[in-house]
């Protein structure tokens, strides 16, 4: 999150007058994150999240937005967008999509242990399960397709051995996405962006997932794989933690079991996973937008985790 459209208590008291919320007294930018511009809302019936959308139009939010709906119908942990009083989920202000969402309580957990990520691994399985019935479909937008166009634009800003490493690793997901193997795994919505600041726990207990706008329809195996090289690393050199892994891929496999063809793909779908958030570290990074509150990552970090995820055995998905 971040801000790059600013929004005063002015803007915002005609704005929720639309909704059944009472006066609000207060909002106050939120500076993690680098995609659309987030505030926290105090009004008379509680706090809420607004966001307006930087990138993202009309026509593509009610992916986002419904889905988002439909899991917290199913009982899945996840900020629920808030009616107004016509019953819309999708408004306007500044000129920018936005929506106004109910807020998790709680913090997250910067250095998550076993039980964490165990919580995390059970509700990610629990969240693909409820999403099979959502009618709504939208490729990952920060998938294969979008690998392939952003790589180009970027090459020119790396030395020659690493710009050599990020073409050959593209090639190599452009293959396995060619192959039986991968069109058989399960598919379906995805979170596609569970890193641990996206994660809710008050205390030890797990209060939800949020952020979902960079979900799409892609392979469950590689939402679990982008929270693997997050929640289950030492961050310092993304290395995995076994202990970790362990616990959020059983807690997983307890509510939906991995398949054959899973266990199989494994290896390859962490480092594409790893792949996806290098390339748009290194886009974010050289080709950056303005924002009042902006803090690019360092994209070392997931070339870091590409090189130990080719080198080195991938921990085992136990049937």
């Amino acid at each position: 999150m971040a801000v790059f459209t600013p929004v005063s208590l002015q803007d915002l008291t005609p704005w929720i007058s639309s909704f059944s919320l009472g006066s609000v007294s207060n909002i106050r930018g939120i500076s993690s994150g680098i995609e659309n511009s987030n505030f926290f809302v105090s009004t008379e019936k509680g706090e809420y999240v607004l966001t307006l959308f930087e990138k993202l139009t009309f026509d593509e939010l009610p992916f986002y937005l419904n889905l988002m709906q439909h899991l917290a119908r199913k009982g899945i942990k996840v900020p629920a967008p808030v009616p107004d009083k016509n019953g819309r989920i999708l408004h306007s202000l500044h000129g920018k999509p936005a929506c106004l969402v109910t807020k998790l309580v709680g913090d997250w957990q910067p250095e998550p242990e076993a039980l964490h990520c165990a919580q995390v691994g059970d509700m990610m399985a629990k969240m693909h399960l409820a999403g099979q019935d959502y009618s709504l479909q939208q490729p990952n937008p920060r998938g294969l397709e979008w690998w392939k166009k952003t790589v180009p634009l970027i090459l020119s800003y790396l030395p020659v051995k690493t710009s050599f490493m990020l073409q050959d690793e593209l090639r190599f997901q452009e293959e396995f996405a060619s192959t039986n193997l991968y069109w058989k795994l399960y598919r379906g919505p995805i979170h596609a962006d569970l890193f641990r600041n996206n994660v809710m726990f008050d205390s030890t207990r797990l209060t939800g997932f949020f952020d979902f706008y960079f979900a799409g329809c892609d392979s469950w195996l590689f939402d679990v794989a982008v929270a693997i090289n997050d929640w289950c690393i030492d961050p310092g050199t993304g290395e995995l933690d076994s202990v970790r892994v362990r616990a959020f891929l059983d807690a997983y496999h307890a509510v939906r079991p991995f398949t054959l063809d899973e266990c199989a793909a494994w290896k390859t779908i962490l480092r594409g996973a790893a792949l996806r958030f290098w390339i748009s570290r290194l886009y974010d990074f050289y080709l950056p937008r303005d924002a009042e509150i902006l803090t690019p990552h360092d994209p070392c970090h997931f070339e870091r985790i590409l090189r130990l995820r080719i080198a080195q055995p991938a921990p085992e998905l136990v049937l």
